[in-house]
């Protein structure tokens, strides 16, 4: 699609990150806020035209994207009178960003293709400023020709961006990679305290772990701000990690049963947002097992 129009809906965190690499890429945009308007603000002054519903943007586009933080939000943008696929044009393609429930999205992929476009998922995987420098991982999924039509615009975004199967395909993976990286975060979160009761210092207890095969970029995602202060180098928050584990929790209830292992982490998460912490970052779970375990 070269030269194609494109729409975006979700300007929080993330979604800025994806737009203003968008812009910095030479692509025109059509933006409409979700929940916060900093991003759209900022995406305007850089050249972007605001509108106010989904169905405005699908009206001026060829590509529609979505970054939102649940599929509930996704849903409520795509259909009503004021939705994305009422506007919809005929062949355009529409790319959910979030992570989304999988059966959400086939649904949505259906009423999609009623409308006469292409529904795709293609999680990210990565931070806000991996999306900003071009370097996220994108899990695409859906129809093959749909998804070769806009790989091109994919390919600003990200460094590596795949073509996994089927509709539903990316946000699958997307949930069990996410799940898998809550376990190991909270993991880490709660070793940095384990350490402080048992009297090791932090960074010892990092440096042993991390010379060994353990070491990953979670790891010092968690490391950065327990032994660094900063908990910005996991730009995700804890109510967005607490939704997503739950997301897995109900993809699995529903495929096999009840998940053994991200009972653990949802369990930790959920007492977090109930004690208010659901805005902070997810490497201030350190904070809460600190807290948790009586610093």
């Amino acid at each position: 699609m070269n030269g194609a129009r494109i729409g975006f809906i979700g300007l929080g965190l993330m979604g800025s990150a994806l737009v203003g690499r968008l812009q910095e890429m030479g692509h025109s945009l059509t933006v409409a806020a979700n929940v916060t308007r900093t991003g759209v603000e900022a995406a305007v002054a850089r050249g972007a035209v605001e509108v106010k519903t989904g169905r405005e943007v699908a009206a001026a586009s060829d590509i529609v994207m979505l970054c939102m933080a649940t599929s509930e939000q996704v849903e409520s943008r795509m259909r009503g009178p004021d939705g994305v696929i009422a506007g919809l044009r005929k062949g355009a393609v529409v790319i959910d960003f979030g992570t989304s429930l999988p059966e959400s999205t086939r649904a949505l992929g259906e009423e999609v293709a009623r409308a006469g476009g292409e529904f795709l998922d293609a999680p990210i995987g990565g931070t806000p400023a991996h999306a900003s420098e071009g370097m996220i991982n994108i899990m695409g999924a859906g129809d093959g020709a749909a998804f070769s039509r806009v790989k091109p615009v994919l390919d600003d975004l990200g460094k590596n961006v795949f073509h996994l199967g089927p509709i539903g395909t990316g946000h699958t993976i997307k949930l069990i990679n996410n799940f898998f990286a809550q376990c190991v975060a909270n993991a880490m979160a709660e070793a940095f305290v384990m350490a402080d009761r048992t009297g090791v210092d932090r960074r010892t207890l990092y440096e042993v772990m991390s010379a060994g095969p353990l070491k990953s970029g979670m790891m010092d995602f968690i490391k950065a701000y327990a032994v660094g202060g900063d908990p910005d180098m996991l730009a995700f928050s804890i109510k967005n990690a607490l939704k997503d584990v739950g997301y897995y929790r109900r993809m699995a209830l529903d495929a096999c049963g009840p998940s053994v292992m991200a009972e653990s982490a949802f369990g930790a998460l959920s007492d977090a947002v109930a004690q208010g912490r659901g805005e902070l970052m997810v490497p201030q779970m350190v904070d809460y097992f600190s807290d948790r375990y009586g610093s």
